[in-house]
């Protein structure tokens, strides 16, 4: 799990996709949302999802980089959403150590 969390802090994405991706944590809906980002009928559990996602974003990070003109950031959005959603699944479910 430690790679995850690690894969995640290291993100770093511009400010205003950040943002509206925290603003997209408060209405997302798990199942339907894995379902349609990573075109499956069988939604993953927390770790295996950020780790599908996370591919996904930096696909979708490099088009944005590369100023690609099929780049949406809509979706990318979309993808960050899901990244920081599964990453408090994450978090939630770790045990702490006293």
């Amino acid at each position: 799990m430690l790679d995850v969390m690690t894969r995640i802090s290291r993100l770093h994405r511009p400010a205003l996709l950040v943002r509206a991706a925290r603003f997209g944590l408060d209405h997302y809906r798990r199942d339907p949302a894995l379902r349609r980002l990573l075109k499956t009928d069988r939604v993953p559990r927390p770790a295996a999802a950020v780790m599908a996602l996370l591919g996904r974003e930096a696909a979708i990070n490099a088009r944005r980089l590369s100023g690609k003109n099929d780049y949406s950031i809509a979706r990318h959005v979309n993808l960050l959403i899901a990244i920081n959603a599964e990453a408090r699944l994450l978090i939630a479910a770790t045990p702490h150590a006293l």
